[in-house]
């Protein structure tokens, strides 16, 4: 199968939360079973994560929830897709405990493929520019689309 898949990162503070009240909620289970569903629920939110595959053998898309390196959504078939879009932005993530909050920005540069005008789909999501425009490359390829480099103030198309 020749797929290609984006999955959004679960930061490690949350992934070890995250595995830790699922523990705890199998734990629990010897002493309440309803305590114990609750927190292996609440473990596994913290461990669920989001993204989009692309089958290109099949010609179909998904978003998809990933869960244990299990991905789960409904396949729809591929829009023509009118071109691929790499450019900069910025991603906050707000980190919160009981009584403090705060917010961490980083830059990033996302690809999105666009389709009926003004429609896309975030595919890929990465901190190396380099990196951006080598995924960017084989979506131009394997979709006949042109490449709009829009990470710098001046957009270009290549």
């Amino acid at each position: 199968m020749n797929k290609i898949i984006y999955l959004k990162e679960v930061p490690l503070l949350k992934k070890i939360l995250g595995y830790s009240i699922v523990v705890l909620g199998l734990l629990s289970f010897t002493a309440s079973i309803v305590f114990g569903a609750i927190f292996i629920a609440i473990g596994i939110n913290f461990l669920l994560t989001e993204g989009s595959e692309i089958d290109l053998d099949n010609s179909t898309y998904r978003s998809i929830h990933s869960l244990f390196g299990f991905h789960f959504g409904k396949w729809k078939p591929c829009p023509k897709f009118e071109y691929v879009s790499v450019f900069k932005t910025s991603e906050n993530q707000t980190v919160r405990v009981i009584t403090a909050e705060t917010t961490l920005q980083n830059d990033i540069i996302l690809l999105n493929l666009f389709y009926n005008s003004n429609k896309h789909i975030t595919f890929y999501k990465t901190q190396d520019k380099n990196d951006a425009f080598k995924v960017a490359e084989k979506f131009k390829l394997i979709f006949n689309i042109d490449v709009l480099d829009a990470t710098e103030s001046e957009k270009k198309w290549l």
